[in-house]
């Protein structure tokens, strides 16, 4: 059976009475040509190790193993994995983990498989919407065993990465993101490449994470206070943002943006990364 189709994939779970598991977030993709380009946008070197994160029925698997040297394919759903095995048991280059991403020791229990302990992998992944920020803050964590990542996520997600300061989409996401990764789109995807539809349509990402932040910063919980408070109350001025979160007194807050060429009356939505990393450093 084919699991890149919307009648295959139907078939296999019925095989085993399997229905898609909507508080995982299952939307398997049915779309051969948008799976090729994410395997091709992963641009596997020869050799190159490949963390797939949520293998699904192993429709990306079928792309990444023939270009990769090792293929650590990750599965949450217990249910999929009899469906799984067979595929897996065909590559002499695929394994199989069974188990959450996000509570992974992914050193242990997915580098391990990588003989190499400098050795980088490429992840690949078509993530549900209500893990999509915590497994990127996951990747960027081990910015130092990632070359890049290729991540299909919602739509919306994708925009709030790529936004530009003084846009409705621009936010905490995009602020904690690029300042550790470069962030760039492979591809719009139609809600109708996947089955069961969702609600929603897609974007393909590449995201590289840098080896030292494009900004550095004197203390992290400063700076993650700051932005933190900048989205949470949008609408205020920076100026009252530093003085409602406890940062700087009201006479002082002004004075410290004015220093630094900072209209104490902008708004946070409006900051770039460096000059939000210039008031926590003059802040630490």
């Amino acid at each position: 059976m084919d699991n890149a189709t919307p009648s295959g994939v139907r078939a296999l779970l019925a095989s085993r009475g399997v229905q898609p598991h909507k508080g995982l977030g299952q939307n398997f993709l049915i779309d051969k040509n948008i799976l090729d380009k994410i395997a091709t946008a992963a641009q596997i070197a020869p050799g190159e190790g490949v963390v797939e994160i949520g293998a699904g029925l192993g429709g990306l698997t079928k792309f990444l193993a023939p270009a990769a040297r090792k293929v650590a394919a990750v599965e949450i759903d217990k249910k999929l994995i009899p469906l799984l095995e067979p595929l897996v048991d065909s590559y002499d280059n695929v394994i199989l983990i069974t188990g959450d991403i996000l509570t992974l020791d992914w050193e242990r229990e997915i580098f391990i498989y990588f003989e190499d302990p400098r050795e980088k992998v490429v992840i690949c992944a078509n993530l549900p919407y209500y893990i999509t920020s915590p497994i990127i803050f996951k990747i960027l964590e081990h910015h130092d065993r990632v070359r890049q990542a290729v991540l299909m996520m919602q739509k919306e997600v994708a925009d709030r990465l790529m936004a530009r300061p003084g846009t409705s989409d621009y936010g905490l996401l995009t602020v904690m993101v690029s300042r550790k990764a470069k962030v760039a789109q492979v591809a719009r995807v139609s809600r109708n490449c996947f089955y069961p539809v969702p609600d929603v349509d897609s974007t393909v990402v590449r995201l590289i994470p840098l080896d030292k932040p494009s900004v550095e910063v004197k203390q992290e919980a400063v700076f993650n206070k700051l932005v933190r408070a900048a989205f949470q109350a949008r609408r205020k001025t920076m100026h009252n943002v530093l003085v409602m979160a406890g940062l700087a007194e009201r006479e002082a807050a002004g004075d410290i943006l004015v220093s630094l060429g900072i209209e104490p009356q902008r708004r946070g939505e409006t900051l770039t990364v460096e000059e939000f990393a210039c008031i926590a450093n003059r802040l630490s």
